[in-house]
């Protein structure tokens, strides 16, 4: 009888895993990590606002987009897309600043 491992073995030489992603090239991976940061800014930012439906407004509009542009792999499209991100989070960034202040 072969051990679990060796059959885990066998098995994973003869097919491909579904689980296993595609590798991914530096400037994706980059961009990814650009874009997460982002997300992170977003969400820090929101938690600024005290509790209040605009609070969940800002976070699902925010959420939206990102799901809404998630399959996007064109590396220009990638960069447009976090500079009008960007641009836009500065804008929320300010009003956040004016909520959390007032």
């Amino acid at each position: 009888m072969r051990s679990s491992l060796e059959l885990l073995a066998s098995v994973s030489r003869n097919q491909p895993s579904k689980l296993r992603k595609p590798a991914i090239s530096l400037d994706h991976f980059l961009q990814r990590q650009r874009v997460l940061g982002l997300w992170r800014d977003i969400v820090r930012a929101l938690h600024k606002i005290p509790n209040s439906p605009m609070r969940e407004e800002l976070r699902n509009y925010a959420r939206h987009e990102f799901e809404r542009h998630r399959k996007v792999t064109d590396l220009q499209h990638i960069r447009y897309l976090l500079s009008t991100g960007k641009s836009e989070f500065d804008t929320m960034r300010r009003y956040v600043d004016e909520q959390a202040s007032g």
